[in-house]
């Protein structure tokens, strides 16, 4: 078997949803500059009230056989360096050699080992696995040597909701009765907000463990938008309301920095969602800078290096609960691991909206837990009935 083609399209519809749906952003590096601060999300854009214009890339790797695998959704910068970089390397090549694809693909972009690029050989990846699984009539989960259970517990992480003090205990609340023990939420406010910012972000989660009570976990996430002082004073503050960790203190490259601050504070640090590669995440492990590893299956080289950097951290003894870009892929990855390895699944509950919108079977927690599917590669065929535009991307 050969691949013969790269396919990259758009599909575009309309999604109905009453009201604003990304009431609330979380913070940014960027806020520490005014102009920024005040910035919308910029993520979906609403048609008229109550309907709101639904985008997705995807790539689908067509074969001489028949056989095919898809990939996505993705961005139009990742499609244009799939088409203009990596498909000429996959044309001619037999699809199942995924170790052989990814280092070629790897060793030919050494100016890529990070960022867009690395995402869109992420992108491929999790392609080739999906058609891997409809090749061998299995799901993905079995070609990675699992399942280790039948169901997986999900955390609700509650980007894109109001941080209003009453609508935050309401939500989490809603999140307790539909069966979550675990739920994470987005700090708005950072070092250059001052002692009016502090009470914010200390209001936060005091409301939230009100809610909830003491026997749900709260994970709070900083995006990456603090600084080591402020991390320690805040981890101080907040220490009362037991966090189960603090999530991205600071920029992705001051690793010396997450270590600082791991020392400094009694509550577990989360971090590597904007780390790449078995060779990036093993950085973190090295310097002892965090407590759980949380690298994207579409950011960090899909599912063939997402399974290194589960190996190498079951030696140091950390868990990976990888950011919840794409669920589908992700439910393989976990399923095929040990459940001290991942033990946990994110469900980015509006994302996940967004991302599994043109899906046909849309994976939804019940009762905060996540079913394994049955079908052959990684399930992810598109709804047409959700799909009004459907066009090739050209560059």
């Amino acid at each position: 078997m050969k691949i013969t083609a790269v396919r990259l399209f758009e599909v575009r519809g309309r999604m109905a949803f009453a009201g604003e749906f990304w009431e609330e952003r979380l913070i940014r590096p960027t806020d520490i500059y005014p102009e920024h601060k005040v910035e919308g999300h910029g993520w979906l854009s609403r048609i008229e009230d109550g309907l709101y214009e639904m985008r997705s890339q995807f790539c689908e790797i067509e074969t001489d056989e028949g056989v095919t695998g898809l990939g996505g959704p993705t961005t139009a910068d990742q499609a244009f360096i799939i088409r203009h970089q990596l498909a000429p390397l996959l044309i001619g090549h037999d699809p199942l050699a995924t170790e052989r694809i990814w280092d070629r693909l790897y060793r030919s972009m050494v100016h890529g080992r990070k960022g867009t690029p690395m995402m869109a050989l992420s992108v491929v990846d999790c392609a080739l696995w999906d058609l891997k699984g409809k090749w061998a009539g299995v799901p993905v989960y079995r070609l990675l040597g699992g399942p280790v259970r039948d169901t997986i517990p999900a955390y609700a992480s509650m980007l894109g909701y109001s941080l209003e003090p009453a609508l935050v205990a309401q939500r989490a609340k809603e999140m307790v009765a539909r069966g979550y023990r675990a739920m994470k939420w987005f700090f708005r406010e950072g070092p250059t907000d001052g002692q009016a910012g502090i009470a914010r972000n200390v209001e936060l989660v005091h409301t939230l463990r009100e809610a909830v009570g003491p026997d749900v976990d709260i994970m709070l996430d900083c995006w990456m938008s603090w600084d080591v002082p402020y991390t320690i004073e805040m981890a101080r503050r907040l220490a009362p309301y037991e966090p189960r960790w603090l999530e991205e203190p600071v920029l992705p490259d001051k690793i010396p920095q997450y270590a600082e601050i791991r020392r400094a504070v009694t509550t577990p640090i989360a971090g590597g969602e904007h780390e790449y590669t078995r060779w990036g995440l093993k950085a973190l492990m090295d310097a002892g800078a965090v407590d759980v590893l949380q690298p994207d299956i579409y950011w960090a080289g899909g599912i063939s290096e997402m399974l290194k950097i589960c190996a190498l951290a079951s030696a140091y003894d950390l868990p990976v609960i990888p950011h919840g870009h794409s669920v589908p892929a992700t439910i393989h990855l976990i399923a095929s691991q040990p459940v001290t390895t991942c033990p946990v699944l994110e469900y980015l509950d509006k994302w996940n909206t967004i991302h599994q919108f043109f899906l046909k079977d849309r994976i939804e927690p019940v009762d905060g837990k996540v079913g394994l599917s049955t079908q052959p590669g990684i399930g992810m065929a598109l709804d047409e009935s959700r799909i009004e535009v459907m066009e090739d991307l050209r560059f």
